[in-house]
């Protein structure tokens, strides 16, 4: 049986100054700051009288964590409510007679789906001719006349170009970036909705996902939806106004909302099993192209019925078949997904990163792509709650041959040294409202 892992205090405190220096020297994002000339979010001032430790991420100086550190900025967002800026993350406007047309052809998933007043938001994907992905991003609709388009911070630019050159096709459509004017917050956590509904006046989207609402704050309209990058049953994503967002970040905080950093961001999205461009998207370690379907979290945001065309369709399609056909465990070509992105929980001793070499039976069968060290709190009682205890465990998401299901025990090469691990399928449960619950693995 695979207990869950104790570590003693120093060890906690080594493991985690390794982990900043691996994070922030990953793929050259988040190397510490030392006068580059970088973007500032509108938050900027609030992260430097927190004294966070400042860090370049995707061209903007972002916290990685704040004074009581990772573990601390985690945990406290899987037990009570966290805060997230993420005012770095690009924002683009489509409005127009063909803003939807544009949408449909541009985008994986179906957003004449959208409606404000029932399922507002939809994750989606920027894709190429080949079925790759250009982009993973999410849709917003809280008005009629116009859609929210949110990309990744890195991709922010190449973005903007793909989506550009794709408007000549679409002289009724507009686009506008408004990444610069139009802070965006994230509240993550069972108690997210008590924070929320004590500073502001309107409807609170949910419990359900993926819906929007328009709230006010002392008059100031606030875009509220039920979304989030942490796996948290109770979470909500806002879109305010620069000049109002201070106001809304001191009513989160004084309400209970603890301020989180891009390190448990990460960690609580690696739990979550929530893909991360660069890392579950665009080129695996040999330099080939992830399919987009190869990521489980991108089949719900690959539509193809009731819509026209869409740049990449045909190899999608493809994609799909040969999904379908692993899915049912049947013979036949499944080519266009040689590898899939699948949870591992290691049963070893180690930390699996981003690069680590799987093997099976003597075979190099895939690589790691995301990888750490992951604390979980502890719950007890019948209807479980937080004991205020934590513990850590190490697992990882890994790209791997199609074919191998999970139960599958696999060998990690970390450092020269072969790790233990099987293949699961989830690390994290979210249909426990309000507590997300971590998924220990269990080793027969």
């Amino acid at each position: 049986m695979l207990k869950p892992i104790d570590r003693p205090d120093g060890i906690v405190v080594i493991f985690y100054r390794q982990f900043l220096l691996k994070f922030i020297n990953l793929n050259g994002k988040g190397r510490k700051t030392m006068g580059q000339k970088l973007r500032r979010t509108i938050f900027h001032p609030k992260h430097i009288a927190l004294k966070a430790n400042m860090v370049e991420f995707g061209g903007w100086d972002m916290p990685l964590n704040y004074a009581k550190g990772i573990i601390a900025e985690h945990i406290g967002t899987r037990t009570a409510a966290g805060l997230f800026d993420v005012s770095h993350m690009g924002r683009f406007i489509v409005r127009g007679p063909e803003a939807l047309p544009f949408l449909q052809y541009a985008l994986t998933n179906d957003a004449s789906r959208l409606d404000p007043e029932k399922t507002g938001a939809q994750y989606t994907l920027i894709p190429n001719q080949k079925g790759g992905a250009v982009d993973d991003a999410f849709l917003y609709r809280f008005k009629n006349d116009e859609y929210l388009l949110v990309v990744n911070a890195s991709n922010r630019r190449k973005d903007l170009r793909t989506l550009r050159a794709t408007l000549k096709r679409f002289p009724g459509a507009e686009l506008i970036d408004r990444t610069s004017d139009l802070a965006m917050l994230a509240l993550q956590g069972p108690r997210s909705a008590d924070i929320l509904s004590g500073i502001i006046t309107g409807k609170l989207p949910g419990p359900a996902r993926n819906l929007v609402s328009t709230a006010r704050l002392n008059g100031t309209e606030i875009m509220v939806a039920s979304t989030g990058y942490t796996g948290e049953p109770v979470c909500f994503e806002l879109f305010v106004e620069n000049e109002h967002a201070w106001e809304l970040w001191d009513k989160l905080v004084s309400g209970g909302a603890m301020p989180i950093g891009l390190g448990a961001r990460d960690t609580l999205r690696l739990e979550a099993g929530l893909p991360l461009y660069g890392h579950e998207f665009g080129l695996d370690p040999e330099n080939r192209e992830i399919p987009i379907l190869a990521c489980p979290a991108a089949k719900p945001a690959v539509v193809f019925t009731g819509r026209g065309n869409f740049r990449g369709e045909t190899a999608l399609k493809k994609q799909a078949l040969s999904l379908e056909r692993i899915r049912r465990n049947e013979p036949g070509d499944a080519s266009d997904l040689p590898r899939l992105i699948r949870a591992i929980a290691i049963t070893g001793r180690g930390i699996a990163r981003p690069g680590c070499r799987i093997f099976k039976d003597d075979r190099c069968v895939g690589y790691v792509t995301s990888g750490s060290m992951i604390p979980y709190p502890v719950f007890a009682g019948e209807n479980p709650l937080p004991t205020g205890e934590h513990r850590l465990r190490p697992i990882c998401l890994a790209y791997i041959e199609s074919r191998i299901a999970v139960g599958t025990e696999l060998l990690i090469d970390i450092r020269g040294k072969s790790t233990e691990g099987s293949v699961v399928s989830r690390h994290l449960r979210s249909d426990t409202a309000p507590y997300s619950q971590p998924v220990i693995f269990t080793k027969k």
